[in-house]
């Protein structure tokens, strides 16, 4: 059975594993062994606080298999992004250049630095081992994330966004970037994609262009790119997308790939979840769930084939689902269609 828990410590191993297997521009999940245990203390702290607001929390998740104990993958949430260091996107907007007298009319496009999402909540970390790669594990990754947000609203902001991985090439180059070290810096990609990893990102406020930056004055193969996603991060997008998700011109200042936002309560899988009482039983048939427990330091989420009644304010599972969810009969759970 696939079974999204909280990340623990003794995960560091099979982290690092999925870190080097990410590749380059997957900032949030450097390899380094220090900012890797460092995040997993920090989630471990962020499950077992008491919460009345989102503040520095950060929760991350692994997808197990319960059969061999192998963590196939991993999703986190950012309670509130940019609270401790600045949060930049460049956004994509236009100016228009006009003359009457001249009957001249032209609009541009041009890219603004900014900290527009401050304080909003971040989808992020999503990755899962290709082998595993299949049936509804990816689909439980990353929406059990909308469970956790809809039993705990309090933990976020009423807003959450995803950054979604930007067009580079095989050997770590972005289009994007490039014209970007051509005219402003001396680090490559991966270098500056590495130091946002770790939290070193005052050279951002150093050395990033501070006026707008006209878009047709960048290379053809750095405009080509501006708000495409890496091939590999299609299915993730159009996922986000189905759940109502969408792009408002914020780009990431790296690879230039597109940043979704949606408000949590206009979330599809957050607006439809319903929360019900366990009951103990066998189900022969019914339509694919996501269902978790409601316990905040021993979350536990996984699918199912359920037979839902809407009318009803019970839902029945299998002593083994139960058992992994650690739940018992009378207890609830919150779930939604997948």
């Amino acid at each position: 059975m696939m079974v999204i828990r909280p990340i623990r410590a003794d995960d560091y191993p099979a982290l690092y594993s999925i870190a080097v297997e990410s590749g380059h521009g997957f900032t949030s999940l450097p390899v380094n062994d220090e900012l890797l245990m460092r995040k997993i203390s920090r989630s471990e702290q962020s499950f077992n606080k008491v919460v009345s607001s989102p503040g520095d929390e950060g929760y991350l998740f692994v997808l197990e298999d319960t059969l061999t104990g192998e963590v196939c993958g991993t999703s986190a949430l950012e309670a509130a992004v940019g609270l401790d260091d600045a949060f930049y996107h460049y956004h994509l907007g236009k100016v228009v250049h006009s003359s009457r007298s001249l009957g001249v009319y032209k609009t541009a496009d041009i890219l603004t630095l900014c900290n527009d999402y401050t304080g909003v909540s971040e989808l992020c970390t999503l990755f899962l081992r290709e082998s595993r790669r299949e049936k509804n594990n990816g689909r439980l990754l990353s929406k059990m994330r909308f469970l956790f947000m809809a039993e705990f609203p309090q933990r976020f902001s009423d807003r959450v966004i995803a950054e979604m991985r930007g067009i580079s090439n095989s050997d770590g180059s972005s289009p994007f970037w490039q014209w970007l070290q051509e005219h402003f810096f001396s680090l490559d990609f991966p270098t500056a994609d590495y130091l946002t990893g770790i939290g070193q990102k005052v050279f951002i406020a150093e050395l990033m262009p501070k006026y707008p930056i006209y878009v047709s004055l960048l290379s053809k193969q750095a405009q080509a790119v501006i708000g495409r996603v890496h091939d590999k991060t299609k299915p993730a997008l159009a996922l986000l997308q189905s759940e109502g998700f969408s792009h408002r011109g914020y780009v990431d200042i790296f690879d230039a790939g597109p940043t979704v936002e949606a408000r949590v309560e206009h979330i599809r899988s957050v607006r439809n979840s319903q929360r019900l009482q366990v009951r103990l039983g066998d189900v022969s048939n019914g339509q694919p769930y996501l269902i978790c427990n409601t316990s905040v330091v021993d979350f536990r989420a996984t699918w199912l084939a359920l037979d839902v009644n809407e009318h009803s304010a019970e839902v029945t599972l299998p002593a083994d689902v139960a058992a992994a969810l650690r739940v018992n009969a009378g207890d609830w759970v919150r779930v939604t269609r997948i």
